[in-house]
Formats: C-alpha cells, sequence, structure tokens
C-alpha cells in the first residue's frame, strides 16, 4: 500500500511517500481503507517533534480520517466488514494514522457515518469536533452530553470561529440550542462564522467588542470556547457572567495570560484547559456518541457555504498540506487518499 511516514521529526521535508505491507488488525481492532485523510496542527507539532516526543521508529502522522471498513480483528463483529467509519486518534500512541491507503485502530475510534455525510465530514470531525464538544461540556452549570435542547437558554461565545474547532463549536452549540455569538479578525471570516451558523458575529479589531457583546446578552456569556486567551483574557472576561466557564483550547499568538485574582473571584469564574489527549476514555467516547448524533442529524456539514472552505491536496503531496496548516491557511485541509 501506498503511505507516507517519516522516520526524523523535522520541517514537512521529513515526509516519504513510500510502499508499505498491508497492516492486519489484531484483537479488538478494525483496518480501515482510507479515503480522506484530515490534517490537524497537532499533526505538524508532532512531525515537527513540538513537545510531542515520538516514540517510534517510523511513524504515519494524521489522527483523522474517514474510509470503510475492510477487516476486522477477533473480537470485532464481521458485520462492521463495509462499514463507513470516521477515525478519531488514529495516531495517538501509534505508529500508524490516516495517511495511508490503509489503517489500523481500535473499534471505538472507527465510529460509523452515515449514507448521507460524505467523507469530506468524516475527515473533518475527529479533533476539531471532539474538542469543541470538550468545550461545551466542563461548565460548572452546564450539561455533561449534548444533544438539541441540552444548551437552551445558554449563551456561547466561539472566539475564532473561522478555524476548524471555532466551526465545530459554532456548529455544535446551535445544534444543543445555544445562543451563539463569535469573534473574527476580518470580513471575509465574519462570512464563514455566519455561514457556520453563528447567531452574530463580531469583528473584535472594530469599535467596542465588549460593549457589542453585552448588547446581545445584557447578562453576559455562559461559555467561551477560547483559542487565544492571552489575547482574548481582557474581552473574556468583560464579557463572562458570573459563574461563567472559560474553556481553552490553544493560545494562539503565545502571549502570556496573567489573571487578576480578585475580578475572577468575584466572577466566580471557572478556567477549564483542556487538551482531548488527557481528556480521557469516558469524555473521549462521550463526545464520540454526541458528534455521531450531531452527523446524523445533518448538524456538521464543511464546505465554504457551510463556513470552513476545504483545502484539498493528493497523498503524495502531504508535506505540501502540512506546509499550508503551518501558515494558518483558513480551512480544513484534506489529504485525498488513492482508491
Amino acid at each position: 500500500m501506498k503511505a507516507i511516514i517519516y522516520r526524523d521529526n523535522g520541517t514537512p521535508d521529513v515526509l516519504r511517500f513510500v510502499d508499505r505491507d498491508l497492516p492486519e488488525p489484531g484483537p479488538g481492532e478494525v483496518r480501515v481503507r482510507v479515503a480522506v485523510s484530515g490534517v490537524n496542527p497537532t499533526d505538524w507539532q508532532a512531525r515537527s517533534g513540538a513537545g510531542h516526543p515520538k516514540h517510534f521508529l517510523e511513524v504515519t502522522p494524521h489522527l483523522d480520517g474517514a474510509g470503510t471498513i475492510d477487516a476486522v480483528g477477533e473480537g470485532v463483529d464481521q458485520t462492521r466488514v463495509g462499514q463507513r467509519v470516521w477515525l478519531f486518534m488514529a495516531a495517538a500512541g501509534r505508529p500508524t494514522g490516516t495517511a495511508a491507503e490503509f489503517t489500523v485502530v481500535p473499534a471505538a475510534q472507527a465510529v460509523p457515518l452515515p449514507d448521507e455525510a460524505g467523507f469530506d465530514i468524516g475527515a473533518s470531525l475527529g479533533v476539531p469536533a471532539l474538542t469543541a464538544h470538550r468545550a461545551l461540556t466542563v461548565a460548572e452549570d452546564g450539561p455533561r452530553r449534548l444533544r438539541p435542547g441540552a444548551l437552551d437558554g445558554k449563551v456561547v461565545l466561539a472566539a475564532g470561529g473561522a478555524g476548524a474547532v471555532g466551526h465545530a463549536v459554532i456548529q455544535l452549540a446551535r445544534w444543543a440550542g445555544a445562543t451563539v455569538i463569535s469573534t473574527v479578525s476580518s470580513p471575509e471570516k465574519a462570512r464563514l462564522a455566519t455561514a457556520a451558523g453563528a447567531h452574530h458575529v463580531i469583528n473584535y479589531r472594530e469599535g467596542d467588542p465588549a460593549a457589542d457583546i453585552r448588547k446581545i446578552t445584557p447578562d453576559g456569556v455562559d461559555i467561551i470556547a477560547e483559542v487565544a486567551l492571552g489575547a482574548n483574557l481582557a474581552l473574556d472576561l468583560a464579557v463572562l457572567r458570573t459563574r461563567g466557564t472559560i474553556s481553552t483550547y490553544a493560545n494562539d499568538g503565545d502571549l502570556p495570560v496573567e489573571l487578576n485574582v480578585l475580578q475572577n473571584m468575584v466572577l466566580n469564574a471557572r478556567f477549564q484547559f483542556l487538551i482531548l489527549f488527557l481528556a480521557g476514555p469516558e469524555a473521549r467516547a462521550a463526545a464520540a456518541q454526541d458528534v455521531a448524533a450531531a452527523v446524523r442529524d445533518g448538524a456538521l456539514p464543511v464546505g465554504e457555504e457551510h463556513g470552513l472552505p476545504l483545502i484539498r491536496f493528493p497523498l503524495d503531496r502531504t508535506a505540501d498540506a502540512h506546509r499550508t496548516v503551518e501558515s494558518r491557511a483558513v480551512g480544513k485541509v484534506l489529504v485525498d487518499i488513492p482508491v
């Protein structure tokens, strides 16, 4: 089979397009014929070695993808052969990710994909959608599971609504019944956040964004899904309601974070720092189930008309896909696997 591998950490130039033996699923595993592989910032960070130690002599990258199960290991229901699935955390703690014609994953990490949902949707879920779910389910006064109505009466602020996680936050929060506000940095990104389903979009570089948000929700925001805590903390605290939650999944820009203890005590603010890989298996399983339900309801479409442009590369140009993600291109980068 054709696959992308790297043996040493480094720039995208370490990626190699090679032939490898077809992998066999072990007990509790499934083999998937990959149709589309999704690329996340975590993938290039792992390849570069930035905070991600390399544990295997050779690695096939990428955590997310979608395709069709073509073989199952011992203990897995044989009827799953032929099932369309989306994959998450394929390369987490394993050497075989989705940047290959075939990959092997634990059966629970291959989630059924409805026939009406394309492989592009499936490959765009994984890290972004599960992270978004986690961000929306850690509030003290909020739900631990998402479903229609779970966030009725709540106000969610999706910082960076044009990004992949921000896009998923908007879609999942709206599906669950929240009023969704998104902050963006340009008219183009405002168009994408609106297409994703945000009820209100605020350009934080114009006017008084805190006042604009307070006009929408005088009592403040219940949950903020934050991508750049250092840059946005002042705005977040200006619009957070008492007992509100700031769910932080990144710190784009790497600006330092300094907390005014008294201010946060008065707010009874909750800060939840989260990373999907350490969220725990129960939280990830619940997130996968809820995201799958949202997909069945048609709540997580992708493409420019739905607020998430798709940027495509063939498998042999995976290095270019990595360069595109590293350059912070707006949209979801996908790698198409040849049939």
